[in-house]
C-alpha cells in the first residue's frame, strides 16, 4: 500500500497548487499555536481550502480544546479535516462528531516516551479518526505542539502503529535523507512533513522532489 502524503505549514494558495502538483495528499494548515512556525490567519487557510479540489484533504491545526472553541475554528477555516494538536477532554469527539459529521478528527500524540502508548490506544478508544505521531512537548511552561523539527522515539511509534485500530501518519524530523528508513521502521499509514521540504520557511520544489523520489 501506498504511503499517503501530508504536506504541512501551508502558507500561501500557490504553495498549495505546487504540493497538490507534486503528489500530496492532505495539505497542512497551521492555526494559532502557543509556540512554532507555520502560523497562518484563518482568512488565508479558508483561501487554500476553497481552492484544493477533491479528493485532497485540507487539515486544520487547531491548539484550540474546548468544544465551542473547536468549533468555531473550524467554521472560520472550513477544513474537511480537524487535527487536534494538544490533549482534549473526555466526550469532546463524540460532540465534535454530532456537529460536524462529515469531518474528520485526528489527534496528535507528542511521542515522549512509552506512556504516550497508552494515550494514543486511549483516543482511539474514545473516537478518533486517525493518530499522527509528532515530536512537541505539551509539558513545558509554553507548550510545543508541533513544528519542532526533531525527531522522536520511531520505537514507540511502531508500537503504537502495530496496536492502532486507525490510521497512523508520521511526522517530526522528516526529510529526504531519512524517509526510506521512517517507513521501514514505523510502517505508518501516511508521512507529515513540513520543515524537511522548506527553504527559509518556504515550501522548496527541488526539496520535495527529492522527498519524493525517497518516498520511491
Amino acid at each position: 500500500m501506498r504511503t499517503r502524503l501530508k504536506i504541512c505549514c501551508i502558507s500561501s494558495v500557490d504553495e498549495a497548487q505546487l504540493a497538490i502538483r507534486l503528489g500530496a495528499d492532505a495539505l497542512g494548515l497551521v492555526g494559532r499555536m502557543p509556540s512554532g512556525p507555520g502560523v497562518v490567519a484563518d482568512e488565508l487557510a479558508a483561501a487554500v481550502v476553497r481552492a484544493t479540489p477533491p479528493p485532497v484533504a485540507t487539515f486544520m491545526l487547531t491548539s484550540e480544546q474546548t468544544v465551542a472553541d473547536i468549533l468555531a475554528h473550524q467554521q472560520r477555516v472550513g477544513a474537511n479535516t480537524i487535527q487536534l494538536v494538544d490533549a482534549v477532554p473526555a466526550g469532546t469527539y463524540a460532540r465534535l462528531r454530532d456537529a460536524l459529521p462529515a469531518v474528520k478528527l485526528v489527534q496528535v500524540i507528542h511521542v515522549i516516551d512509552e506512556q504516550n502508548i497508552a494515550e494514543a490506544l486511549a483516543a482511539v478508544e474514545a473516537g478518533a479518526d486517525a493518530l499522527l505521531l509528532d515530536s512537541g512537548n505539551p509539558n513545558l511552561a509554553v507548550k510545543e505542539l508541533g513544528g519542532t523539527g526533531r525527531q522522536h522515539n520511531w520505537l514507540i511509534s511502531r508500537q503504537i502503529v502495530a496496536q492502532s485500530s486507525v490510521p497512523v501518519f508520521l511526522a517530526g524530523g522528516l526529510h529526504a535523507g531519512n524517509v526510506r528508513q521512517a517507513i521501514e521502521q514505523v510502517q505508518p499509514f501516511g508521512l507529515d512533513i513540513c520543515s524537511g521540504v522548506r527553504t527559509n520557511g518556504h515550501l522548496d520544489e527541488q526539496k520535495l522532489a527529492a522527498f519524493l523520489a525517497a518516498l520511491g
